[in-house]
């Protein structure tokens, strides 16, 4: 272990050299295959919760500190060593900064805990409009300005982990920012937890629809500036999960969810339009084509979507729209992972194999799961989902020319 770290330690100088636009999974995210040189695997790779309870290393350091989940997330020096296990580990093609998706809510006052085995919870969720019109007048009066104070130590977090990635040697690949998307976090807000009360956010949506606006716009306003500051802190990708689509109606969800996004995607390319942008809408995958046309780089289909489909209804809604063909991510389902449920390293490689051939190489694609670990996957089989992944894509580049960008598809670098 001590020679792999001084091997990585070695070559930092040289990684670090890399220029984010050399990424493997920043290419892809513009439509360019992943190496520039036609070397190397075609699909880059990397999976939702990658640092966290599945990994023996993360729960010998919660131990040795005697923190919980969202202590961790308090202290900048844990965020970078837990955000670095999984790229000791695994060779996955990214960081992600270790952090959670009511950071936000937190940062407006909204206090949030983690009893153990009940998930995520809000214990004193918003009630009424009087509640959301007393959110700190701040978050909307100088946005920018509560970002940096309320969640200087994610940002302190983002530029402790690229200093610590140069000097292990992953200077080659990128630190992706990411934040919840409004309506998860109004969710959680008026809600309060993912398992009770789940159609409260929608209650409120038809009975208050002005508090409605009223929250989501300041979301919307408060996402945009923290992922803006991610980036001007180091962070060379950003995603956005709507991890609660499954909780809100198609109807609901174009009416309220996507304008949000909407907004996000386009104030973050206007500031940042060398920053690829990708999103997911888990449970509400009808709308990729959407979020496609919206300005996400690359978007994300959960486990009940069908790449190919997916990838079909993508080139329609461009060739409709006459914009580029967003790339897809995903989406492997992590009970191949589990051996309680099966999964074992030949049933990866076979599944890993029928993932990437429903899709083809002619497709953008960054291989991910479609949902996040659960803290029950094998480390031997997650690690057994990266290799598969570029082994295979490395095997279908041989003998094929470099992939069609498909109708609508462009680099990106030209409309700059």
């Amino acid at each position: 272990a001590r020679a792999a770290v001084g091997r990585r330690a070695a070559g930092a100088a040289a990684a670090a050299t890399l220029a984010s636009e050399d990424f493997p999974m920043v290419r892809v995210a513009r439509g360019q295959p992943a190496f520039a040189d036609g070397k190397g695997p075609l699909v880059p790779v990397w999976v939702f919760r990658q640092a966290g309870r599945h990994m023996p290393e993360y729960n010998e350091y919660k131990a040795k500190t005697g923190k919980n989940f969202l202590q961790l997330l308090q202290e900048p020096s844990d965020v970078a060593e837990v955000t670095l296990q999984p790229l000791r580990r695994y060779k996955v093609d990214a960081a992600i900064l270790f952090s959670d998706i009511l950071v936000v809510a937190e940062a407006l006052g909204v206090r949030v805990e983690m009893p153990g085995g009940k998930g995520i919870q809000v214990p004193e969720p918003l009630r009424t409009p009087a509640d959301v019109a007393s959110l700190p007048p701040e978050a909307e009066e100088d946005t920018a300005g509560f970002v940096e104070a309320r969640l200087a130590h994610v940002l302190e977090a983002v530029r402790l982990i690229l200093r610590r990635m140069r000097e292990e040697g992953f200077g080659d690949r990128p630190l992706i920012g990411f934040s919840a998307a409004p309506w998860t976090l109004f969710f959680y807000m008026v809600g309060g937890s993912s398992k009770k009360n789940q159609r409260e956010g929608e209650r409120w949506l038809t009975e208050e629809p002005e508090a409605s606006e009223k929250l989501l716009k300041l979301l919307s306003k408060v996402i945009t500036e923290y992922l803006s500051a991610q980036v001007r802190n180091g962070c060379q990708i950003i995603q956005v999960f709507e991890a609660m689509g499954e909780h809100i109606s198609k109807e609901n969800f174009d009416r309220w969810a996507l304008p949000c996004m909407r907004d996000i995607a386009a104030e973050l390319k206007r500031r940042h339009p060398e920053v690829p942008l990708m999103v997911f809408p888990r449970g509400a995958c009808y709308a990729l084509p959407m979020l496609q046309t919206a300005g996400y780089d690359v978007v994300t289909a959960d486990c009940e979507t069908d790449l190919g489909e997916a990838a079909q209804a993508l080139r329609a809604e461009a060739s409709r729209s006459g914009g580029p063909v967003a790339s897809l991510q995903g989406n492997f389902h992590p009970r191949f992972l589990r051996p309680s449920e099966g999964g074992d390293p030949g049933l990866v490689f076979q599944e890993v194999r029928r993932m990437l051939d429903s899709l083809g190489p002619d497709f953008g694609l960054v291989a991910n799961l479609g949902e996040g670990l659960n803290g029950k996957e094998s480390p031997e089989l997650v690690a057994a989902f990266v290799n598969s992944v570029h082994q295979l894509s490395t095997r279908k580049r041989r003998g094929r020319p470099s992939r069609s960008r498909g109708p609508g598809r462009r680099n990106r670098d030209a409309d700059r």
